[in-house]
């Protein structure tokens, strides 16, 4: 992935966040019950959409903590691998 494209993403993602907290801040009184559960999804779907998709944008920038690669790179069947 370029960094053009990453750093995309990583704004998208930023953007993403804002807009829909935002959202529901501004959300006004005076809607029935399903109003809200609906936007109460649509915000919690899309706040995760932007924590993958900054979480993406992040590595293909190679800006990830440096615990996340180790983690990454365990093995996952238990063995231990020697680097």
């Amino acid at each position: 992935m370029s960094r053009k494209i990453a750093g995309f993403l990583v704004a998208l993602a930023a953007f993403m966040v804002f807009e829909w907290i935002n959202l529901g801040f501004n959300l006004q009184d005076g809607h029935d019950t399903g109003f809200y559960v609906v936007h109460g999804i649509l915000i919690a779907v899309n706040i995760i959409l932007a924590v993958v998709l900054g979480i993406i944008g992040l590595r293909g920038l190679g800006k990830v903590p440096s615990w996340w690669r180790r983690a990454a790179r365990r093995p996952h069947d238990g063995s231990r691998r020697s680097s």
